[in-house]
């Protein structure tokens, strides 16, 4: 019985059991029949006591193990030696090890460095990485936009020589590929750029078209350098110790050859048209021979045409070849359409899913009413979407020529299409909108009032509606100048006497975001005095401000506040930045800011990173609290379907109790973030243009943002900071002001009393409480 019992309950788990044994047998059968076979042939390899070694495999295999094993390094700094602080690279490519692509040095004269090499200049040069333009003249004066480098001896060979040294030298680690031509040579850039991605760069190359030299044999060739060559950068680092040799014992009247026998001489290598299956086509051009009319296949494929012998003839090829890359675009585009059109149909959407232009994204599909895109209203005079929020400006600069393309186009399109029958002429423009959808491009609809003429001659005014698209190009980064976070900041803090009580509560703010952190940056008060205010006998309304900052300097040894003291009856910005500006060397980054203002470390950085010397000023838009009286603060999240809280100011802590809510304050321009010396050329600049009695009038109606966007060529840059959250305050909007700062002092007073829900319901309890 009890076996049988037993049995009962294993016999659910026999099979399982039935199959451990059985796996485990054949594991152990297949062991002893591999051990039965002989000696494994990788202990052996290893050399067993006893057994043969291959001392080949032994180190292939210490090697591999050395190689790849891991090795934890354990840090140690020796106490005795002070710190050093790494220095890291200014960009991650140098610290990678990467390189660039492509080199272009161009050999240019004194006859024509001002003529074929800037007509090089003008065609090629923002294609490249880098162009540099080699001369024998000594002190050539650099033409603007290029880069010369004058080695001061017209000899050929030598200047070939150093041209080679320099490239070397300066940048032999930095680029792959380096293409030497003269500067009555035209490129083809595009086509030279995609040729040196094509080939690997592990390999000694000198390509280009091979010429014979007199007397040599079939195999002794050299590159003609009035066609360009390509050399690689590992056969540059070769060549680089045999310069001097060939200089010393090579005799040649041309650049290009004495080049071609130091390479075969040296190191045995000579000119190649073809490598890895890209060859090297040139096309020379004969006499007197128009471009607009040449149209051989060796013309229409060549990487280079030689020789150009003014700068006009350098043009009219860039034309010509411009239009034949243009025309080989516009038909791949058409292939590539045609193709999405056939592939369309077999998706489950079909044709519905084909959007229009075909090969560009859909348009932007909003999910709320606040990501809908608007459009904007023009005609051919006015535009109904102003920046300063005019209803009506005219449309004038690049917003027209925008728009007189944009009817252009359109008109040549219909008579493109409808031609020979119909020709269209326009007689005016009738309505016309535009936007900008972020995935596509600008998007336009013009309603036009057109005269088609027959051809026989009738003529009918017709208004139709056509839509275009002006899409997104090639995304490319913009050049901007190296900018760090490690510059000084200096802050300047205006203080007027009503602002005094307002002060502490600043400096203490300061110190715990700034001075405890021990950021790198000072602060300057700037105390404003009335004309009867601090005088003699007469209390010093400033006494507290004087003894905060104080206290704080004994607190933290080491930081010094400085403060000014200034006594004027209207005080102007300008004015009071004139001022400090004079009391700091022009290098100085200001940071200007106001007693609501609380910048933090994140803020600061955004400074140094936006304020470019002599490039941009960068002047940050605040976020301002709504009146808590209008929106008080909120209460503890409620139940579940009570509606959505207002929002609250980015950056706010919420231990703090967050507002109700605020905007961005697009009216107030009292922070600001610019050099010492870009202010001082702005300032110069409008002492210039404005003298006497007007200067000083206009003082009085400009603001700091006002001067830089009116008297200098900077870039001004205004952008939100979320940093910058301000407390509610009415700022005092004092009747000196120019007409244009005073409404916008009122306009930033009254947009920022609450929003329109806080202020209608506001509203609504106060008639309710009338009517009652």
């Amino acid at each position: 019985m009890r076996l049988s019992s037993l049995l009962a309950l294993l016999r659910p788990a026999l099979p399982l059991i039935l199959g451990l044994s059985l796996g485990c047998s054949l594991s152990l059968l297949r062991v002893s029949w591999i051990q039965g076979e002989g000696e494994d042939p990788c202990v052996e390899a290893v050399g067993e006591p006893g057994g043969p070694q291959n001392p080949d495999s032994r180190t292939q295999l210490d090697r591999s193990d050395e190689d790849f094993k891991p090795r934890i390094v354990p840090y140690y700094r020796d106490p005795n030696k002070p710190y050093k602080k790494v220095l890291r690279t200014r960009y991650i490519q140098t610290e990678l090890g990467s390189r660039e692509r492509l080199l272009v040095a161009v050999l240019t004269s004194r006859a024509t460095l001002s003529t074929l090499a800037v007509a090089v200049n003008r065609t090629v040069a923002h294609h490249f990485p880098r162009l540099l333009y080699f001369t024998g003249q000594r002190g050539a004066r650099t033409p603007a936009g290029m880069q010369v480098v004058s080695h001061g001896d017209e000899r050929p060979a030598w200047l070939m020589s150093e041209t080679l040294r320099h490239l070397h030298t300066h940048f032999g680690a930095d680029y792959d590929w380096f293409f030497i031509m003269q500067d009555d040579t035209y490129v083809q850039a595009p086509r030279l750029a995609a040729l040196a991605g094509h080939l690997s760069i592990n390999q000694d190359l000198y390509l280009g078209r091979t010429e014979e030299f007199i007397g040599a044999g079939e195999q002794a060739r050299y590159c003609h350098g009035g066609f360009g060559y390509l050399l690689s950068r590992s056969l540059l680092l070769r060549l680089r110790p045999h310069l001097d040799g060939c200089r010393g014992d090579i005799l040649s009247a041309r650049p290009d050859e004495w080049l071609g026998r130091c390479l075969i001489d040296s190191l045995g290598i000579g000119c190649v048209s073809q490598h890895q299956g890209q060859q090297y086509r040139s096309f020379e051009l004969a006499k007197n021979r128009d471009p607009e009319k040449e149209g051989s296949v060796a013309f229409l494929n060549a990487f280079a045409v030689h020789p150009v012998s003014e700068g006009t003839l350098m043009y009219r090829l860039h034309k010509r070849f411009s239009a034949l890359e243009l025309e080989r675009a516009y038909s791949e585009i058409e292939q590539l359409q045609a193709q999405i059109r056939n592939l369309t149909e077999l998706t489950p959407e079909g044709e519905a899913g084909l959007s229009w232009p075909v090969g560009l994204p859909a348009p932007f599909t909003p999910h709320s009413r606040f990501e809908v895109l608007g459009w904007d209203y023009f005609t051919e005079q006015h535009t109904f979407s102003c920046a300063d929020g005019a209803p009506k400006c005219p449309l004038q600069g690049a917003s027209r020529a925008d728009v007189g393309d944009a009817v252009d186009t359109a008109l040549e399109q219909l008579n493109r299409r409808y031609q020979p029958r119909l020709r269209f002429q326009k007689q005016r423009l009738l309505n016309g909108y535009r936007r900008f959808d972020p995935a596509r491009g600008m998007e336009y609809t013009l309603d036009l009032l057109l005269e088609a003429v027959t051809q026989r001659g009738h003529r009918r005014a017709l208004a139709r509606r056509v839509s275009l698209l002006r899409p997104l190009s090639r995304v490319e980064i913009l050049p901007m100048p190296y900018v760090t976070e490690a510059t000084r900041v200096q802050l300047v803090l205006p203080l007027l006497v009503a602002e005094a009580a307002a002060a502490p509560a600043f400096l203490e703010a300061f110190a715990a975001s700034v001075l405890e952190p021990r950021e790198h940056a000072l602060l300057t008060l700037l105390l404003v005095y009335g004309p009867r205010e601090g005088g003699r006998g007469a209390p010093d309304p400033f006494l507290g401000v004087k003894a905060v900052a104080a206290d704080l300097e004994r607190r933290y040894p080491g930081t010094r506040l400085a403060w000014l003291a200034v006594r004027a009856e209207a005080p102007s910005q300008v004015r009071l930045m004139d001022v400090v500006s004079k009391k700091h060397p022009v290098d100085t980054l200001f940071f200007l800011t106001t007693v609501w203002t609380r910048p933090g470390p994140e803020v600061l950085n955004r400074c140094r990173m936006n304020a470019i010397s002599g490039w941009q000023a960068f002047f940050p838009v605040h976020f301002q609290e709504f009146n808590p009286a209008l929106a008080p603060q909120r209460s503890p999240p409620g139940p579940p379907g009570a509606g959505p809280d207002p929002p609250s100011p980015p950056g706010a802590d919420p231990s703090r109790g967050a507002p109700a809510g605020g905007r961005f304050d697009r009216q107030a321009s009292a922070e600001g973030c610019f050099y010492n010396a870009d202010y001082l050329a702005a300032r110069a600049r409008l002492a210039g243009e404005l003298a006497g009695q007007e200067e000083e009038e206009a003082l009085e109606g400009l603001e700091v943002m006002d001067v830089f966007l009116r008297f200098s060529g900077l870039h001004l840059f205004r952008a939100v900071e979320p940093g910058l959250v301000q407390k509610f305050s009415l700022r005092d909007c004092s009747p000196r002001l120019s007409e244009g700062l005073y409404h916008r002092c009122r306009l930033s007073n009254l947009e920022g009393l609450g929003g329109r829900a806080q202020l209608a319901m506001a509203l609504f309890e106060q008639e309710q409480a009338n009517s009652t």
